[in-house]
């Protein structure tokens, strides 16, 4: 199982990859930022697009991510966080 940092310097190494899916910035967040992953965990990752994808584009982004970690991933788009839940995962984040 990566660590939070494993799984962020994977994302860097893959930036320009992750770009051409038309991400503007990645954070990780959720029970590895925490310190609280078990091996049934996903990766909580949070984006913000230079536009709004298609669901397909969406799902192609989460899937690749997903390949590339060797874990299920939780794609959250920025945009569709409501205040309330936007306020706990930014305490939570680092910025990939």
């Amino acid at each position: 199982m990566m660590s939070a940092e494993g799984i962020v310097e994977v994302l860097r190494k893959h930036r320009d990859e992750i770009k051409r899916f038309g991400v503007r910035e990645l954070w990780l967040f959720g029970s590895y930022v925490r310190g609280e992953a078990k091996e049934t965990s996903d990766v909580g990752i949070l984006v913000d697009f230079y536009r709004v994808p298609s669901l397909l584009e969406f799902i192609r982004l989460e899937e690749y991510l997903g390949d590339l970690l060797g874990v299920r991933v939780d794609l959250v788009m920025k945009s569709a966080l409501k205040p309330k839940i936007a306020e706990h995962v930014k305490r939570e984040v680092i910025y990939v």
